[in-house]
């Protein structure tokens, strides 16, 4: 088939956006289909008309790419692609849906559920400068369960742009401004520590299916911004090490696979469609759940090809698996 593979764009993660595109365009042609990639820009219309690709391959990251945006335009166009609609990346893309969208889940399918999440507040960019947010800091040791130190972020976004973490008030403010720098938004919330985790999924409802946790180890600090830029800096392990989690293998399984039911159970809330990424914290007890990603990174260090891998998974087998089941399923969204 004619595969355009949609890349680059202006966010933030253009650079990272262009390395997984090249990624992508290398396995659908080992795939044997015909690919045309594009860097999304003003001709983006008038190019998919003109070449009428029989599918998409989104490997936008960041705005556009995952807010629904790029979605929204495809499916009005009326061109099959592969991963979510755009109602759920438009709410996958706020991170503070968390509590709302799995209590939902909960409530239509009567489970309990297994994933849990960090608790926080939001302030926006226009609130903290104009409204005087600003003032209220003091209240953030008493709004954030266990008080310092807390985690800030841009409450959209990706490639942990703009993430702290804050051990005192006195560094809150310009962690603050940091995030709003990225987005119109930030989240303060619990800072959890354990183990950190990346869970890639494929499928859709309840086909979907959990690969190999990754485990993540960052040599210093946590795996922000500046870590992934640097190979040496971070370490990754796929399928998590059984001793990360327990001393006990038994123990340490029956944690693996509680951390793939609460990836699950955040994919299935969300509606997640194809393939996505959940992004966790396993504290001992509970898996912490902070990110749901619909356009997951295919570059050489990307944390969903590490665990197709690990999966025994070809990346050109999986992204030729998932066009078709996009052109089969069609323009219907």
């Amino acid at each position: 088939m004619k595969v355009a593979v949609l890349m680059g764009g202006k966010s933030f993660e253009r650079e990272v956006s262009l390395a997984s595109g090249k990624v992508v365009c290398a396995a659908l042609e080992e795939a044997g289909h015909k690919v045309v990639p594009l860097d999304t820009n003003a001709d983006l219309v008038p190019t998919l008309r003109s070449e009428r690709p029989d599918v998409v391959y989104n490997a936008l990251h960041g705005k556009h790419g995952e807010d629904g945006t790029i979605q929204s335009l495809l499916e009005f166009l009326g061109i099959p692609f592969v991963g979510s609609p755009a109602s759920v990346c438009h709410r996958a893309w706020n991170k503070d849906a968390l509590h709302s969208s799995l209590a939902k889940y909960r409530d239509l399918t009567g489970e309990d559920g297994v994933a849990s999440w960090p608790q926080g507040v939001l302030i926006t960019r226009d609130a903290f400068k104009d409204m005087g947010a600003a003032t209220a800091l003091d209240m953030v040791a008493d709004r954030v369960i266990g008080g310092y130190p807390v985690c800030v972020k841009p409450a959209h976004g990706g490639s942990a742009l703009g993430i702290h973490k804050v051990e005192s008030q006195e560094e809150l403010g310009e962690a603050i401004l940091d995030a709003l720098s990225y987005d119109e938004a930030v989240n303060i919330e619990q800072w959890v520590d354990g183990v950190e985790l990346s869970v890639a999924v494929l499928g859709t409802g309840w086909d979907a299916h959990a690969l190999p946790p990754v485990e993540i180890v960052a040599r210093e600090g946590f795996y922000d911004a500046e870590a992934r830029m640097h190979e040496d800096a971070v370490e990754f392990f796929c399928p998590v090490r059984p001793a990360s989690l327990s001393p006990d293998p038994a123990v340490a399984e029956a944690m693996r696979a509680e951390i793939e039911r609460a990836a699950l159970e955040v994919y299935r809330a969300y509606s997640v469609r194809d393939l996505g990424r959940i992004d966790l914290i396993w504290d001992g007890g509970q898996a912490r759940c902070f990110e749901v990603d619909v356009s997951p990174g295919m570059t050489d260090r990307s944390l969903f090809p590490v665990a197709c891998g690990a999966a025994g998974l070809s990346l050109p087998a999986v992204l030729d698996s998932l066009v078709n089941e996009a052109y089969a399923r069609g323009a219907s969204f």
